[in-house]
């Protein structure tokens, strides 16, 4: 059978990896993946033949995967984190009706939403949503739109691609639209190389958060009405009588 498994990684390590994705990995006879997604996980697959493409040639990557499938070969696609969530599961399967017979299987993995809300506390216990700031494929204008409604709306936000060398004004830009609506003092955290070394994090407020140095290795939290620090953790109830 002809098959692609595509694979989230997790944070960092192989500890946060899920059993799943671990026993895909054993599975594949072929890894495909970015340079740097590959070298953290060389010492699980010793022996493994990789493909490997540098950041900006995903859909390279995809194409390859599924070539390799459609020859017979068991593939696999990784990606950090979850594949479903900014990973390559979505391009996979809108390229996949031109390679006739693959069967794709995606592995769940643990987003950074999730292993960084857990290094925080439990800022995410009622509603919630992800935001990327990254406008590479995204223009701002609708990233902005996002920002505005979920701020409007009271969910828990969690940005993801805070800011870059070219994108270095982004975190305080989406700051000043949720500033409109929330306070400075709403409760927020910040989650810097989730499960690697270095690994940091940080509780703030959202008037502190504005003026605060991330990178895309940073997850950031902004709590929602309700959002609160309790016992150096940050925790949006779930609504129980306590």
């Amino acid at each position: 059978m002809a098959e692609l498994l595509i694979v989230g990684l997790g944070p960092g390590n192989a500890a946060c990896m899920t059993g799943e994705a671990l026993a895909a990995l054993e599975k594949a006879e072929v890894i495909c993946g970015y340079t740097g997604y590959l070298d953290q996980i060389a010492a699980l697959i010793p022996g493994k033949e990789t493909f490997f493409t540098p950041m900006k040639q995903e859909l390279e990557r995809c194409r390859h995967a599924l070539m390799l499938a459609q020859s017979g070969r068991t593939a696999a696609l990784v990606c950090s984190g979850d594949a479903g969530v900014y990973g390559m599961a979505s391009p996979v399967l809108e390229l996949l009706p031109d390679y006739e017979g693959v069967e794709v299987e995606i592995v769940a993995g643990v987003t950074a939403a999730l292993s960084g809300a857990a290094l925080l506390g439990a800022p995410l216990g009622h509603d919630f949503c992800v935001i990327s700031l990254s406008d590479l494929l995204t223009p701002w204008e609708i990233i902005e739109k996002r920002l505005q409604s979920a701020a409007e709306g009271d969910f828990a936000i969690v940005l993801y691609n805070p800011s870059s060398r070219k994108r270095s004004g982004y975190l305080q830009r989406a700051c000043d639209i949720l500033l409109r609506t929330r306070s400075a003092e709403t409760p927020c955290g910040v989650a810097r190389n989730i499960g690697r070394p270095g690994q940091e994090k940080q509780l703030l407020t959202l008037g502190r958060l504005r003026d605060t140095e991330t990178d895309m290795f940073t997850t950031v939290f902004i709590g929602s009405g309700t959002t609160r620090q309790i016992g150096g953790r940050l925790v949006t109830p779930r609504g129980y009588s306590v």
